[in-house]
């Protein structure tokens, strides 16, 4: 196979089109390509005047590969192996592992222990995706706040009801399999090569369905609506979990515990903290969801091509004077903002995209870098208890009842409170309230609010447009507590414990989190 990188194509491309651009790069006759395939696409919105796709292909030709590029001697093409996972082969198929979480973490951890040949057990303190949908709905619809069952736990993790972005920094292979395992369980295949992949939250439920039922014809048994409630140990060794479902305390035996709980299970986190688990700060972001009419972030991005295009995607960041940064995360294009608490009066946002991407407005998270040292005390779960403070704010700002705290751009730039919307009416549900962001952020996080915006604008023209909306509060970005691990990626205080994930503080966002699954793993088979 041959990669070809740097080949540029049109807006409304073609097949043919693909295999005459790979053809002229290799100077060689189409018919020589018996097969062409995207390996990477992006959009090349630097000339408003000249957009186009940028891509990578691979090529497989009928006659000899190196031949052929002996005689192109083309910069942009090289022979390449296709990416393949090679599962290991356990040393203990007998053991059983128990995972806590199913997020992407604990999924792609389960999957790949079962893949191996070891039947893990897995226990998720949410509901499967099934039902965990209609408990969100109850909250965005009649204001009802499920705490075990809600944007943050359930099946399939809290990404299950953002964006399905997958987009990611990580150079490290995994991420390869990472998504080949979702398209094989059906999500889009545009995923494996567009730059900017997400699978949409109304298709990654059913991909998340279908992981499970995988992990079930493995062997591995999985318990929903079930809760770590404490961990056993002796002589510094894990012997049991206990857990809890529907008011009952049983014991799991095992002597390894993979924990992908996630950013938002405070409870356990202060269980981990009271055993004498060595946790510690680390930085992390709070701020607000910026909410704009999408078809002006599409001209902006795209100018007159919008209309053939999708919908756009941004992701910004700045420093400013005092050397802080602000940036923009999980941007939902053609999205909602959505209610995202998982603990009763608070509120907390997120944002989330279907497939189509379709909506009227576009909204990303606009965030403050948060240090430690930004916030009193030495406690180590102190971060989060900062947060909470944070979502408590929003709650009684927003007027109770899980509406959440707006105000416009305009108005927020000159310190002011709204009392109208303009051409964006925020989409979050339950409903919104006009209030003051002063009352729910502190002013280290409004003042670099109010510089940062204008200086997002210079590079993004429309982001401080006077009517789009800031919506309070956003606070689990990512975790503010890192559990810390060594390099057999166990707890350096418990053998047997391995943190993992977002939550446990080495990912931030589905597929570095699933890389860490995926490396976990990979420790307990060989171990």
């Amino acid at each position: 196979m041959i990669r070809i990188n740097n080949i540029k194509l049109p807006l409304e491309y073609s097949d043919e089109d693909i295999i005459k651009a790979c053809s002229k790069e290799l100077c060689i006759s189409p018919k020589a390509i018996t097969k062409a395939a995207l390996y990477r696409r992006s959009i090349d919105a630097r000339h408003k005047d000249n957009i186009h796709y940028t891509t990578s292909v691979d090529v497989w030709l009928s006659g000899s590969e190196q031949a052929a590029l002996n005689k192109a001697k083309s910069k942009n093409a090289a022979i390449t192996e296709a990416y393949r996972y090679t599962p290991l082969t356990p040393k203990n198929k007998d053991k059983r592992p128990l995972i806590v979480g199913t997020g992407p973490a604990g999924l792609f951890c389960a999957l790949t222990l079962a893949q191996s040949g070891i039947r893990p057990i897995v226990i998720e303190r949410g509901s499967r995706v099934e039902e965990r949908v209609k408990a969100i709905d109850r909250l965005w619809d009649h204001s009802e706040l499920n705490t075990e069952c809600n944007v943050q736990f359930g099946e399939g993790g809290a990404g299950t009801f953002s964006d399905g972005k997958l987009n990611t920094g990580t150079k490290d292979g995994r991420a390869r399999k990472v998504l080949m395992e979702f398209v094989s369980h059906g999500a889009p295949e545009e995923i494996l090569y567009n730059a900017m992949p997400h699978i949409g939250t109304d298709k990654l439920r059913d991909t998340v369905k279908s992981i499970r039922e995988e992990l079930l014809s493995l062997g591995a048994d999985i318990f929903f609506d079930t809760k770590l409630t404490d961990i056993q140990t002796r002589d510094g060794m894990i012997t049991a979990a206990e857990v809890e479902h529907n008011g009952n305390k049983q014991l799991i035996e095992c002597n390894e515990i993979v924990l992908a709980i996630g950013h938002s299970a405070r409870d356990t986190f202060e269980l981990l903290h009271g055993m004498g688990v060595h946790t510690e700060p680390k930085p992390f972001s709070v701020g607000v969801r910026i909410e704009h009419l999408r078809e002006n972030i599409d001209r902006s991005q795209y100018g007159a091509a919008y209309q053939k295009l999708p919908a756009a995607y941004y992701k910004q960041n700045v420093r400013l004077k005092d050397g802080r940064g602000v940036y923009t995360f999980c941007m939902c294009p053609g999205g909602v903002v959505v209610a995202a608490q998982s603990e009763t009066n608070s509120v907390v946002t997120n944002g989330m995209s279907e497939f189509a991407r379709d909506k009227i407005n576009s909204n990303a998270a606009l965030l403050v870098s948060v240090e430690p040292d930004d916030i009193r005390g030495e406690h180590p779960l102190k971060g989060m208890y900062w947060q909470r403070e944070l979502e408590s704010r929003a709650f009684i700002t927003g007027g109770g009842d899980y509406r959440a705290p707006v105000v416009r751009v305009g108005d927020f730039l000159n310190g002011e409170q709204s009392d109208r919307f303009g051409e964006v009416t925020p989409s979050y549900l339950p409903g919104t309230s006009f209030a003051r962001m002063e009352d729910i952020l502190p002013p280290f996080v409004t003042d670099s609010l109010r510089e940062a915006i204008p200086m997002i604008d210079r590079r993004l023209h429309g982001f401080s447009h006077s009517d789009a909306v800031l919506t309070a509060v956003e606070s689990r970005s990512s975790s503010p507590i890192r559990i810390t691990r060594g390099e057999s990626m166990q707890s350096v205080s418990l053998k047997g414990l391995y943190p993992c994930g977002e939550g446990a503080g080495y990912a931030g966002g589905i597929i570095s989190a699933a890389v860490d699954g995926i490396k976990v793993a990979e420790k307990i088979i060989l171990a």
